[in-house]
């Protein structure tokens, strides 16, 4: 199962489309759903359990509890909506590419993907580019 949840006032435009997207990805990963929760919230929100959680008193655009079980996919996902738009501005990319990648950086860290090297930082850009061009494919 596939939440989305909301504590500002953004919405997704299509859940339906983003829940099947994910499930294909962690199928593809040769992973399972047991339940993934998304919340899209403010910086002001993130922050605080960015500091609260990790110890870490900085802005970031995504965090993620993984609470997985061998290959049974499993966690909470936090998007700051803000993060999110500022990052695109930076990346000259559209505000959707850059949150379809924010929402899929998460379920690749549940796959076991890591990015704190810069090889598996490249790694994890080549898999988020991957499912972006397979939403595109099904999806636009």
């Amino acid at each position: 199962m596939i939440n989305f949840n909301y504590e500002t006032d953004f919405k997704l435009s299509s859940e339906e489309d983003i829940s099947k997207w994910i499930l294909e990805t962690i199928t593809l990963e040769n992973h399972s759903l047991e339940e993934v929760n998304y919340v899209f919230c403010d910086d002001e929100y993130l922050h605080k359990l960015n500091v609260e959680f990790l110890n870490h008193d900085t802005l970031t655009d995504v965090i993620s509890f993984d609470y997985s079980v061998g290959k049974q996919i499993s966690g909470d996902v936090f998007i700051s909506i803000e993060r999110v738009a500022d990052n695109a501005k930076d990346f000259n990319v559209s505000f959707d590419v850059e949150l379809k990648r924010v929402i899929i950086h998460g379920i690749l860290h549940y796959c076991g993907y890591k990015d704190k090297t810069d090889d598996d930082a490249k790694l994890m850009r080549s898999k988020e580019d991957e499912y972006l061009a397979l939403y595109n494919q099904k999806f636009n």
